[in-house]
């Protein structure tokens, strides 16, 4: 089913390699959907808890496919970039954490869909940036939304003006990724963090993520309003009476995810 991805799971935590080394793991309208396919699999998949992503080879993701691009016209351009959009916002929307773990490039396309997803730990050796103001577009896949978002408003113009590529030590000092390690622990890393976090309750983190993502644009007071909902929701779980029972019994807890 899937030519240009792979996927392991094991205890409950996914790690989906994008597999397309001889072009550096560059966004096409397939890979797009083979992406789009596996993670609404993997969201809809109930024994998994938490999902790494990665690249094969050199790249994360180098950018979009140029070649493709160049010989689009407007309106093909435009579909691809629905499709894009609508990958990215499935990555951000599910409720189960999506852990980036950049091991090269992730330029244009793929640094958007490294932003697409809730953490990122980048090796030592990735770069990013949104080049695409040197090829005359402009980022499609959310990358003049999201890079504000992270970074604050004049750096992402900054780097959107300028097409300026930055090591992996620069991307951690603005904000752009949460942790930089050395090339050969950047999958136990990654894995480390996945599984701290699968230690919690499992509907707590979607609710987190929820209330992270939907209330970040809201005014505060509905932000806060929004909280007190979804802090309603977790009350009413057996994973509340659970986690609070094992903390008062000082005992491990044991999630059920209800």
């Amino acid at each position: 089913m899937y030519t240009m991805l792979k996927k392991e799971v094991n205890e409950g935590l996914a790690i989906v390699t994008i597999d397309r080394p001889e072009a550096l793991n560059a966004l096409n309208n397939a890979l797009l959907q083979e992406l789009k396919d596996m993670f609404t699999e993997l969201r809809d998949d109930e024994e998994v808890r938490a999902i790494i992503l990665t690249g094969a080879g050199k790249a994360f993701v180098a950018g979009a496919d140029i070649a493709a691009m160049n010989a689009m016209t407007p309106i093909e351009g435009r579909e691809m970039m629905i499709l894009g959009h609508s990958l990215m916002d499935l990555i951000e929307d599910m409720e189960k954490p999506v852990i980036a773990a950049v091991n090269g490039f992730a330029l244009g396309g793929g640094c958007e869909l490294s932003m697409a997803c809730d953490i990122r730990i980048a090796s030592e050796k990735a770069k990013f940036g949104q080049p695409e103001t040197g090829l005359g577009i402009i980022p499609g896949f959310g990358g003049t939304q999201r890079l504000p978002r992270l970074v604050g408003k004049s750096m992402a113009k900054y780097l959107l003006f300028t097409s300026d590529v930055i090591d992996a030590e620069r991307a951690e000092q603005i904000g752009l990724v949460e942790k930089v390690v050395p090339v050969g622990a950047l999958m136990e890393e990654a894995e480390k963090v996945a599984r701290r976090i699968m230690a919690n309750g499992p509907i707590a983190v979607g609710l987190v993520k929820k209330a992270v993502n939907k209330g970040y644009d809201l005014p505060l007071r509905e932000a806060t309003s929004l909280e007190i909902e979804l802090e309603t929701v977790a009350f009413s779980t057996e994973d509340k009476t659970e986690g609070m029972t094992a903390f008062q019994e000082k005992r491990d807890k044991h999630f059920q995810n209800k």
